[in-house]
């Protein structure tokens, strides 16, 4: 195994690169190619190989080839089948007459109802796609068990962290302790507590996971890659496309469905079974018969059906009148069929009786209470009746029942009561169990097969048959509703309990109908009939498919029947109310007739009981009569006459009733149908005088035929009074003969229906003549008033109205009418010595039927027709020239066929398939249009042609070339080129008929290239696609037609096959593996120089013409790359992920991978659009380590190595023949990048090519690009990875994208979200599913469908999946994720093979691909492939990770770390052992193992200071598990290795502690800041560590929206590096150290406290992070910058800039420099323009008091919240967030900020004051601090005011008012690194009520002078502040305030103390403002409000004159001011 595995490795021929190169070079000099014309040429102008000569030539190679049967069409691909025709009878039904006797066209509509169908059966068809006869792939056939892939994402582990503490006793105390043990939070200087203490002992406590075996052995490399490769094969999957969501059928553009199989038109058939028919009085016999009628169209639906339940006694009673009773007429179940189902169907019953005279006496005795009194009498007077008038029937009694209900399953018990006499109520029993079990719905199994077919039939609708569930009960229906409901009803019993007496006078169908709506409504009802007291009993049910001894309504047995003497069960034929297109599918010729009205008033003597004999005459003697009447019940099965039931004494009377004859297959003139009138007389007279029983009055006829046509309809007839004369038959009763007597003056007094239900007669008067014509013409009988002359002109002229025929009679007839025009087409006609040309004409009606039948429902998304296609493949009958010379007669034919065709032996018969190409080329105009539009038909019908041809012929298995004539393959060459132009033209008139047409063209080649010179075929392609490039140019839209065209032909089974897969140096069979690498050892592989090999790997010319149609796709997928349209992307991808999935499903490996030989290029082409592929890029915002390591750099390496080592780009063009491949890396201009759906499709495809590509040829490829195209492949793999990411089960369906920030205040944020949210950016598709996933018990669709994949947002509401389903969709989206990872690694693991023999910079790559498979969802399979991976890597190549800059290692540490954390014990234990395995290599090598330290500690304070979702419990696991391998490693027990690795993991173990803490506070974002904020002090002696909190913060608040804070974290943490890098060297454009940052933030000195002595750079792996270099400290500046930025800290951003600015000028970054000024020159525009309108934070003090608290308990905090916060939301705010943690009862708001006494509280209880503040400033800080943004930024004192009184009231007089103001200082600065800070101090002083008054009447005097001077002015602010001042009349006004502090200076004497003089002062200065303010406001008011100004004037004249007293002082008060003055000169100033 092991060097089998390897050896292909070393197998490779050494020939070296740069010969490569120069045999190339040399090669290509040859060939100058237009750069230019490139694109549009070369790729379509290949000539493809002459396929057959290929073939002939190689056959050797494909003989040895142990994948022969997939190189050429396997023997017997195509052959002609001969398939008996389905019938449901016994035998075909079949006239009774002689079939040679009968006329031509009776012979062919019989020969086209029994003869077998020709079908051509193509062996390998259903693996083509264009195939949907069977599921494309069993997803069955994964198998969950084996595979299910589990995945860290999927594990709900709410729940997990409390088991886990209790299994293992090693909880830390932490997590047990109260909020109390923060003890150490509020007092922000204290360090951490010390934890070594019980750190170690708890590690030791724990417990470990299972260790990896062997893992410390020393293992050759060798030998762990091949370990590792054979892991990696186990539980694959072999098929990715089985994994891959379906194509959406709307994309499935080469589905052509396979023609239905004709059938027999069948409704829903229900079944209806007379289980009881009682009168209470039974004393003779009754007849019943039922029928169905549509009371909304008025129609009858369908014939009667006739049925007796009489007893064998009183059938006796008519013994003298029936012969005898065939089984046939003892039926009493009966079917009928309902092709339209509709609301108003009523099941009609009617009775009948023998004849007894008067309806009404008659009735009576059922009618009388004591029947038994009368009984005896009237049965004796049956018996007479019925001897005498047995044959004779009188309408009796009728009911109806109404079938909505029945269907509807309405129970008609509870009515019963109401209903009891009435006939429409039926109180109706539900079917017993027996009669409805066979309905049951079959049980469901769970299996996952079964779920799969359910989940792909979801979107399908009921079949017919449906499930026989029971709908919910509806009223109203919609048709389908309806449909399905018929379908599927519930079988039922139904019992009517009674009948309404027939009326006599109410016998019509109208009658009927005006009753039958009234039914669904029965009380109405009852009162208005009489009823007739009896029962019917009914069992309905939806009809099952195999009834026994059923019988047609031609009464033709069907299949299953048990015996002669069985009842059988009738199906009764369906009269549709709308047309059926569905063509004949037996014989059937039946006739009806219906006797409406007879009006005998005129005629006087005895005419009044009159019945009707309808006889079906064949002459005009009694005797020929035929006996073709059928019987109703309990008779013969058929009869020579039939009479109507019998009106009493009624002259006019009307009828119902229904003849059914069996009409004669030919019908000749003299056919007729006579109807004799009898009179009956009823009344038994006494012997002498009794009349005869009938007595004729009358006769009237009707001849069958006119003008050799069926004469059907309604007839209005005279009647004749004697018998009628001779040879009358000839002629139509209304024609008046003379000598004859008639009724009524020959009147019409006879009306009749007449209705004909037959498939000889097309009852259609142009068909019939196109029919008569043809006839003519076979019988060479052509008729005079045509004459042979004018034949040809009369048959174009019938031929063409063929288009004008009814359209349901043409489809009833298509089959026999499409024969015949093919027969035209193909024979010649020679009528008076000339030959017929009517060729061009009957290819015209062909395309006109088509056209004209197109409008019919059914047709496919091409206009393909069943009807048609049908037609095509299995109802043809082509003509052939050798079919005339051999009678090749089947033996099904000879038993049950009848094919006549004579008529080729008398002409000469051409090729149908020669002769439809050649009239097609010739067709012009409107024919050529017609032509088109159903191309499809003629194309197919040519192929089948073309088929049939070389069947006879015997040459369907012989060699291809030149099978057909070379006019025929001319005629078809030239046929291609019209199309196409003809695609191309209709592209801008009619886009869907150019679809179509291209389709129909491409389904036509597809079709040739089974039958035809594939050579040939392939030329045709070649035009095809000449021309359509050639108009491409103008109209590019064009290339979607060559994309379809190229989907549907590729998709021919034999695909593979047609690409010649064989004897290229990739598709070379390779020899068995040899053990030993030896290089002479000749195998095929080296028998073809690189050149080649390079040449077969890309489109180059000879790839093109070997791989004709793999090279079309792939050159046409190219070039579509180049073009802006992703619309074409989605169809080129679409079509190659088409076919590699049709491959997938069908081939085994072996063949699987000699396929994916043929699509090497595919991977150039995707590596080439690279830079096209849709980037899941991280969100800009987010600058996450584990998000980062998806980004690959672009190429870095060499780009020429050796100057010959690379193939020239020109080279490298001709090579490929398709493009140059650029080097630059930016996109040429009109490239546009693809969407995710796209990307996602194409790397599937690229992926499936890597996973089936032998490994050898994989490597040989690899071999042979530069580094910088596998950097480029790797980038692509890259890409996969995120492409294919598992995404996770828990999804919420969201109807709308919702706004991340809702999430975060509900979901606990987890790790893998956050990932997701910055991975896909928020406002994608994508992120939509994050969303999904968040929910627990989201019940999302199926994941296989396209419709739910990750990248379709999903809007739309779905129907909820069953739990199986849903896991069966992760399930398959976890198997994809896992296989994609693992194709992935497999690559990886050869690209690494490679990259060792020649690129070693390119393992670089490889890891940073590995890692970055590591960081996405995995599941555990594909992790412990990855991380065994990572392992061998790692050792085999040590340097990896510490040669270039400390990123991998980073990252790798980080991982580690991460999956350490995992919940699942199997990849915990693969981490572990990775991360054992790391630390103990560094250690050997001797170097880096203090850094691997660092870098792990840092990795874990990263960790944990981000992700909720981090179990540390999971991770002490892990640090278990390593210590164990530490402890248990004897190579290195008496090294200093145990001891370091133990002293790492315990400090490992104090960083989890503090996580513990952290996880308490997740919901308390303040405190959580807290404490990370004392875990980044507590490592002021680590700056690495410190930075990494320090990051860790600016991420939370960056969560939180709080970028200021998150940008102060950024300069402390640049002051902390400037620090460092000023200690390694003084450098002057570097920052001294923290100094340099105060400007920013003074809080930044903290960051200096760290001196040389405790620490110096560089020693043992400290500040050696990427962070402590120049480039760090530009970054970290950068991120404070742009955070500023965000947050509108302008004036901070150019602060920042300052300290940058220096650094990049010094680096000469000028770039830089310029986006800098740029910034900048934003920055300040911002401040001018928001000058005035700026806002920042809003601060509130907070104090908590309560023991519940803990430490917080009597601290007070500043909080700064955001802008514009208004003080009821931070109350509710915090009042919810200690509610909830506390209790609603305990927590208490206290809402004002008076003092109180804290012993006063409820000790129970915790209390929190919040109360607003402001910024306080002393009057010189207000000096410096101008701006608004100066008196936000950096404060750290804060004032608020309480107003009191000294009674302890709030507010009281202004007298007494008083108010206290509080000055806060806070611990920091604010903004600071956190957004709520201690206060550290707090001063308070009081204002006296003469002091408030003052502060009120400057403050008023401040806002007069702010609205008088504001510009624009504003007049509403000025008014309203007017009004507060002089227009008040309050009691605290102005005034009042002048009243209560000055009134004592009116006097003229007292002095006024200083602060009177202060508030005198302040109020003349306010009086002046008021006066300005009134002036301004005069000037700005409009008219209308003059007097508003003038009542404000008068206001203020009264305020000064009572204010002028109390502030004029008198001289002597005037002196006492100065005095006083000048005595307290020393005293301190006011405090306001």
């Amino acid at each position: 195994m092991s060097n089998a595995q390897r050896s292909f490795v070393q197998k490779v021929s050494r020939q070296p690169a740069a010969d490569v190169r120069k045999n190339m070079a040399a090669h290509m000099q040859t060939k100058a190619l237009n750069a230019g014309s490139m694109m549009s040429s070369t790729l379509s102008l290949t000539d493809p190989l002459d396929y057959e000569e290929f073939l002939n030539q190689h056959i050797n190679i494909i003989n040895r080839d142990p994948l022969k049967h997939i190189l050429d069409f396997p023997p017997g691909d195509i052959a002609i089948k001969i398939i008996p025709r389905k019938i449901r009878t016994i035998e075909h039904i079949l006239p009774k007459e002689n079939i040679s006797d009968l006329p031509k066209h009776v012979q062919e509509c019989i020969s086209c109802y029994t003869r077998p169908w020709k079908v051509v059966e193509y062996a390998h068809r259903h693996y083509s796609s264009s195939c949907c006869a069977r599921e494309r792939i069993d997803r069955g056939t994964i198998s969950p068990s084996a595979y299910q892939q589990e995945f860290e994402i999927d594990k709900d582990f709410s729940s997990f962290d409390e088991t886990f503490t209790d299994k293992s006793e090693s909880c830390t105390p932490s997590s047990r302790q109260s909020i109390a043990s923060l003890a150490s939070v509020s007092s922000c200087t204290d360090t951490l507590t010390p934890r070594g203490s019980w750190a170690s002992f708890d590690l030791r406590r724990s417990v470990n996971d299972p260790l990896i075996p062997n893992l410390l052995d020393n293992v050759l490399p060798e030998q762990i890659d091949q370990l590792n490769e054979t892991r990696r094969q186990e539980n694959r999957q072999e098929a990715v496309f089985s994994l891959y969501p379906e194509t959406e059928p709307d994309e499935i553009i080469e589905r052509r469905l396979p023609a239905e199989l004709p059938i027999e038109h069948m409704g829903h058939r229900i079944n209806v079974k007379c289980l009881q028919l009682k009168l209470e009085l039974e004393v003779e016999p009754i007849f019943a018969s039922m029928a169905i009628y549509d009371a909304k169209e008025r129609q009858k639906i369908s014939e009667n059906f006739y049925f007796d339940m009489n007893s064998d006694s009183l059938k006796l009673m008519l013994s003298n009148h029936v012969r005898c009773a065939d089984i046939s007429t003892k039926s009493r179940s009966a079917i009928f069929e309902i092709s339209y189902p509709s609301n108003d169907l009523f099941l009609v019953i009617r009775l009948e009786k023998v004849l007894q005279g008067d309806i009404n006496n008659s009735v009576e005795p059922y009618l009388k209470e004591d029947k038994d009194k009368y009984r005896e009498k009237v049965k004796s007077n049956a018996m007479d009746y019925c001897e005498r008038l047995g044959k004779y029937r009188m309408p009796f009694a009728w009911t109806a029942i109404y079938l909505t209900n029945v269907f509807n399953g309405d129970n008609f018990e509870n009515k019963e009561t109401e209903r009891d006499s009435s006939g429409a109520g039926c109180s109706a029993t539900l079917a017993s169990a027996a009669s409805s079990n066979s309905l049951d719905r079959k049980s469901s199994t769970s299996s996952f097969d079964q779920l799969r077919r359910k989940a792909n039939d979801m979107s399908g609708t009921l079949t017919r048959r449906g499930s026989l569930e029971r709908k919910e009960k509806r009223r109203s229906w919609s048709p389908d509703d309806f449909t399905n409901v018929v379908e599927s009803f519930r079988p039922i019993t139904i019992t009517v309990p009674s009948f309404f007496k027939q009326e006599s006078d109410k016998m019509k169908d109208e009658d009927l109908y005006k009753i039958l709506p009234e039914l669904k409504r029965p009380n109405t009802v009852i009162k208005k009939y009489k009823c007739i007291p009896g029962s019917i009993k009914l069992e309905i049910s939806p009809c099952v498919d195999d009834v026994m001894n059923a019988l047609t309504p031609e009464l033709a047995k069907i299949e299953p029947q048990s015996g002669d003497k069985i009842r059988p069960v009738k199906e009764i034929l369906e009269f549709s109310p709308l047309a059926i297109y569905n063509p004949h599918y037996s014989y059937r010729n039946l006739l009806f007739v219906s006797p409406k009205e007879l009006n005998f008033s005129s005629r006087a003597g005895s005419a009044r009981n009159i019945a009707i004999r309808v006889q079906l005459m064949a002459g005009e003697t009694p005797n020929d009569a035929v006996n073709a009447i059928f019987g109703k019940s309990s008779c013969p099965e058929y009869a020579t006459e039939a009479y109507t039931s019998v009106n009493y004494h009624n002259k006019c009377p009307t009828f119902y009733d229904e003849i059914k004859i069996a009409l004669p297959a030919a019908i000749k003139q003299h056919h007729h149908l006579l109807f004799t009138i009898y009179h009956v007389s009823c009344q038994k007279k006494p012997h002498e005088l009794q009349l005869p029983v009938e007595t004729p009055i009358g006769y009237t006829w009707l001849p069958l035929l006119e003008d050799g046509k069926l004469k059907v309809g309604e007839f209005n007839l005279p009647v004749m009074v004697e018998t009628p004369p001779e040879n009358y038959s000839f002629i139509p009763p209304n024609v008046h003969l003379p000598g004859i007597k008639w009724l009524d003056n020959h009147r019409a007094v006879f009306s009749i229906s007449v209705g004909a239900v037959t498939s000889i007669h097309t009852l259609d008067a142009y068909l019939d003549r196109f029919f008569l014509n043809c006839e003519y013409l076979d019988t060479r009988n052509i008729p005079s008033h045509i004459g042979e002359s004018n034949m040809e002109a009369e048959l174009k002229r019938c031929l063409l109205d063929l288009n004008q025929s009814n359209r349901e009679s043409l489809v009833r007839h298509l089959p026999l009418v499409l024969d015949k025009l093919i027969e035209f087409l193909v024979t010649s006609h020679k009528v008076a010595g000339q030959t017929m040309s009517l060729g061009s004409t009957v290819f015209e009606v062909l395309c006109l039927i088509s056209a004209h039948l197109s409008l019919l429902s059914d047709v496919d998304q091409y206009g393909r027709q069943s009807l048609f296609s049908t037609y095509v493949q299995f109802q043809c009958k082509i003509p052939h020239p050798l079919a005339a010379k051999r009678a090749i007669i089947n033996e099904s034919q000879s038993r049950e066929s009848f094919d006549f065709d004579n008529s080729s032996s008398l002409n000469h018969v051409c090729l149908l398939h020669e002769e439809l190409a050649l009239q097609f080329t010739l067709a012009s105009g409107k024919v050529s249009d017609l032509a088109m539009s159903n191309s499809w038909f003629l194309f197919e019908l040519i192929i089948k042609s073309m088929t049939e041809h070389l069947d006879y012929s015997q040459t369907l298995h012989g060699p291809r070339k030149h099978r057909f004539s070379h006019q025929f393959v001319d005629d078809i060459s030239a046929l291609v080129t019209s199309v196409t132009n003809k695609v191309a033209e209709y592209h801008s008139t009619d886009p869907r008929q150019a679809q179509s047409l291209n389709a129909s063209l491409s389904f036509f080649i597809f079709d040739l290239l089974s039958v035809m010179d594939r050579g040939f075929v392939f030329g045709l392609i070649k035009v095809y696609s000449k021309l359509i490039m050639s108009r491409n140019a103008n109209a590019p839209d064009l290339m979607n037609y060559k994309i379809d065209f190229l989907r549907i032909v590729c998709s021919h089974e034999h695909f593979v096959a047609l690409n010649l897969p064989f004897g290229t140096p990739y598709t070379t069979i390779s020899a068995p593996c040899s053990p030993t690498p030896s290089t002479t050892s000749n195998n095929s592989q080296t028998s073809y120089g690189s050149v080649e090999r390079a040449l077969h790997a890309e489109l180059s010319t000879e790839f093109r013409q070997q791989h004709f149609l793999v090279g079309l796709v792939l050159g046409d997928l190219a070039t579509v790359m180049e073009l802006p349209n992703p619309q074409l992307h989605g169809k080129a991808i679409s079509c190659i992920r088409n076919l590699l999935t049709s491959h997938d499903s069908r081939y085994d490996s072996e063949a699987r991978s000699r396929v994916a030989s043929l699509y090497i290029p595919l991977l150039s082409i995707v590596m080439d659009t690279f830079s096209q592929l849709h980037q899941y890029m991280s969100d800009a915002q987010d600058h996450d380590r584990l998000h980062q390591m998806g980004q690959l750099e672009d190429y870095q390496g060499p780009h020429q190595t050796i100057t010959t080592s690379t193939i020239s780009p020109e080279v490298a063009y001709a090579i490929s023949g398709s493009r140059a491949y650029s080097y630059m890396t930016e996109q040429s201009k009109n490239k546009i990048p693809l969407s995710a759906e796209n990307t996602r499709h194409l790397l599937a495809c690229f992926l499936w090519v890597l996973k089936n590509l032998e490994r050898t040829i994989l490597y040989r490829w690899l071999l042979g690009l530069t580094p910088h195209r596998v950097h480029q492949m790797l980038q692509v793999l890259n890409t996969c990875l995120k492409a294919f990411e598992y995404s996770g089960q828990k999804r919420l369906p969201t109807l709308k994208r919702t706004n991340t920030h809702s999430f975060r205040k509900t979901a606990p944020t987890d790790v893998k979200e956050k990932l997701e949210e910055c991975i896909r950016g928020t406002n994608s598709a994508r992120y939509d599913l994050i969303n999904r996933r968040k929910d627990r018990n989201s019940t999302d669709k199926l994941r296989w469908r396209k419709d739910q994949m990750p990248y379709r947002s999903q809007y739309s509401e779905t129907p909820n999946r069953c739990e199986p389903e849903l896991e069966l969709s992760h399930f398959i989206e976890g198997s994809l994720a896992t296989e994609t990872a693992l194709i992935i690694l497999d690559s990886l693991e050869i690209v690494v093979h490679v990259a060792t023999n020649l690129h070693h910079n390119l393992l670089g790559t490889v890891l940073k691909v590995l890692l970055h498979s590591l960081s996405r969802n995995q599941s555990t399979l594909a992790l412990q492939n990855l991380f065994a991976s990572q392992r061998a890597l790692i050792f085999k190549f040590p340097n990896l990770l510490f040669d270039e800059e400390t990123d991998i290692c980073a990252d790798l540490c980080l991982l580690l770390l991460k999956h350490c954390a995992s919940q699942l014990p199997g990849i915990r234990s693969q981490a572990a052992a990775s991360l054992y395995l790391l630390m103990r290599q560094n250690f050997e090598i001797g170097n880096n193992f203090a850094r691997v330290k660092m870098q792990v500690t840092m990795s874990l304070s990263s960790l944990v200071g981000t992700s909720a979702s981090f179990s540390e419990q999971s991770l002490r696991r892990a640090l278990k598990t390593i210590l164990v391998y530490a402890e248990s490693d004897a190579d290195l027990q008496e090294t200093s290795f145990p001891e370091q690795v133990q002293d790492l993991l315990f400090n490992l173990h104090m960083i989890l502690s503090d996580t513990v803490k952290m996880k308490e506070y997740q919901e308390d974002p303040e405190m959580l800041l807290d404490l990370m904020n004392r875990i980044a002090k507590g490592y002021q002696n680590n700056p690495d560590l410190r930075l990494t909190w320090l990051e860790n913060m600016a991420k939370k608040h960056r969560e939180r929206a709080n970028h200021t804070e998150a940008a102060m974290c950024y300069v402390h943490a640049a002051a902390l590096v400037s620090e460092y890098l000023s200690m390694l060297e003084s450098q002057t454009h570097l920052p001294v150290g923290a100094v340099s940052f105060q400007r920013i933030s003074p809080n930044t000195f903290m960051e200096s406290a760290v001196s040389d002595d405790v620490l110096s750079p560089g020693e043992d792996g400290i500040c050696l992070g990427n962070h402590f270099t120049e480039t760090g400290l530009k970054a970290l500046l950068e991120e404070a910058s742009n955070s500023f930025q965000v947050a509108g800290m302008y004036e901070a951003m150019n602060e920042v800039y300052k300290i940058l600015i220096p650094i990049c000028e010094a680096n000469r970054e000028f770039l830089k420099l310029g986006k800098i000024h740029g910034k900048l020159q934003e920055a300040f525009n911002r401040i001018a323009q928001l000058q005035g309108k700026r806002v920042f934070g809003t601060y509130f003090r907070v104090g908590f008091y309560g023991a519940k608290f803990g430490d917080l308990d009597q601290q007070e905090f500043i909080y700064k919240e955001p802008t514009l916060t208004k003080l009821p939301e931070i109350f509710s705010r915090l009042q919810n967030f200690y509610a909830d943690r506390f209790g609603p009862d305990s927590v208490h708001i206290i809402k004002d900020s008076n003092n109180f006494d804290t012993n006063t509280l409820d000790p129970e209880k915790a209390y929190i004051q919040i109360t607003y503040v402001e910024p306080f400033f002393e009057t010189y800080e207000m000096r410096h601090r101008e701006t608004y943004f100066e008196r936000n930024f950096n404060i750290k004192r804060f004032i608020f005011a309480t107003p009191f009184t000294k009674n302890g009231k709030a507010h009281g007089e202004l007298h007494e008012q008083c108010k206290r103001k509080t000055i806060l200082t806070t611990a920091n600065h604010f903004p600071y690194v956190k957004t709520r800070i201690q206060v550290i101090n707090r001063t308070q002083f009081q204002l006296e009520p003469i002091e408030v008054a003052i502060e009120d009447i400057q403050k008023k005097t401040v806002e007069l002078a702010a609205a008088t001077n504001q510009e624009p002015a504003d007049p509403k602010i000025l008014q309203m502040v007017l009004q507060g001042c002089i227009g008040t009349t309050v009691n605290q006004g102005p005034m009042e305030m002048a009243s209560v502090f000055l009134s004592v200076l009116s006097d003229g004497t007292t002095v006024p103390t200083k602060h009177q003089n202060k508030l005198r002062l302040c109020f003349r200065e306010f009086s002046k403002r008021c006066a300005d303010a009134l002036k301004k406001n005069r000037n700005l008011i409009l008219s209308d409000q003059k007097d508003y100004q003038r009542e404000l004037e008068r206001n203020y004249e009264r305020f000064v004159e009572r204010l002028s007293p109390l502030i004029t002082l008198t001289s002597a008060q005037t002196q006492g001011v100065v005095k006083a003055n000048a005595y307290q000169n020393k005293t301190t100033p006011l405090k306001w």
